[in-house]
């Protein structure tokens, strides 16, 4: 039983809030966040995930096939790999020693949630996360978009068979 609600409790803990998709954080992450917590330190949203929030579905400019694969090439490059490309052993865990770590380390604050309202955190955060998603949504699209076109890959999924 104690076994079973540790098990629970380093998932929870784990898990990203939301569901999204976030950085995977390292040690110097992990020391940053009570900066992060005080809003002291915000993360940044990349300029790439900033276009994609704004409109996602946008075509302008988009007419290339070699157009495609440079926006895809730069959300790769922030958002990491692509499904169709993603190998088994390159899925992130949700339990991993940087999560912990910032949990534990984040867990020292009292008062943290509201602490992290007041100061603005927590808002940077829920606007990093919907850039995530936006920027997902948009690779997503252009490779759609690109497989619409006739491009080739990377300007569309690598396997468009519904397989592996």
């Amino acid at each position: 039983m104690r076994l079973a609600a540790l098990a629970l409790l380093l998932a929870a803990l784990a898990a990203p809030a939301g569901g999204q998709v976030v950085p995977e954080p390292d040690a110097k992450e992990v020391a940053k966040t009570p900066l992060r917590d005080l809003n002291i330190d915000g993360r940044d949203i990349p300029e790439v995930l900033v276009r994609a929030a704004a409109d996602p579905y946008a075509t302008a400019g988009m007419k290339k096939c070699s157009a495609l694969v440079s926006e895809i090439a730069a959300l790769d490059g922030v958002l990491g790999a692509d499904y169709d490309i993603a190998e088994d052993g390159a899925k992130r865990d949700r339990i991993s020693e940087g999560r912990i770590g910032q949990s534990v380390v984040g867990s020292i604050i009292p008062f943290r949630g509201i602490l992290r309202e007041v100061t603005g955190a927590a808002a940077n955060d829920r606007a990093l996360r919907a850039a995530y998603t936006a920027g997902m949504a948009r690779r997503s699209f252009l490779k759609g978009w690109g497989q619409g076109r006739g491009c080739a890959y990377p300007a569309r999924p690598k396997a468009t068979t519904g397989g592996k």
